[in-house]
């Protein structure tokens, strides 16, 4: 072979192989981007994953601390009504009580009158102070009893308004 024609086929070698290596660096640099992408896109998906999974935990947290919330609540609304309730029974105990005596005490002096007349208005002033005495305790009962429902329906009532406040922001 002369020298022209190999110079020719060593620049041709050349030529193909600088074009070789081109494409083979061209083709670690395209696999290299793709690496690159795919890791980028697999850490992005895992941030997302991880605050996914800390809301999810967080969320959790909290209902489970709202539900305690809840719980305490009927716990302290239980304890004001058993309350409320012992005070209103020892009350109507105390003004039944109290009306037997003045039963008692009536029927005593009833068997000690001289006349039917002093009878009868004893009678009609026992029947009278009776009554009064009643409709005061009546009153009084209702009251009490209003007083403990709106005591007992206090801490539901709280917990109720802090729900609305709470998930209605969510919506």
């Amino acid at each position: 072979m002369s020298a022209t024609k190999t110079k020719t086929a060593a620049a041709s070698i050349e030529t193909a192989t600088d074009a070789s290596v081109k494409s083979f660096e061209k083709s670690i640099s395209a696999v290299r981007e793709g690496i690159e992408k795919a890791t980028k896109g697999l850490e992005t998906s895992q941030a997302k994953l991880k605050e996914g999974v800390e809301k999810a935990v967080k969320n959790s947290e909290e209902m489970l601390a709202f539900g305690q919330g809840n719980l305490e609540a009927m716990v302290k609304a239980s304890q004001i009504y058993a309350a409320g309730f012992q005070d209103l029974s020892k009350h109507m105990a105390a003004s039944s009580k109290t009306s037997i005596e003045d039963a008692v005490a009536f029927s005593k002096s009833l068997m000690g009158v001289k006349s039917v007349k002093e009878a009868v208005d004893l009678q009609t002033g026992f029947a009278k102070s009776s009554i009064e005495k009643a409709v005061a305790e009546g009153n009084k009962l209702t009251d009490a009893t209003v007083k403990l429902t709106e005591q007992t329906l206090a801490p539901l009532t709280a917990r109720f308004t802090l729900a609305v406040e709470t998930f209605g922001k969510m919506n």
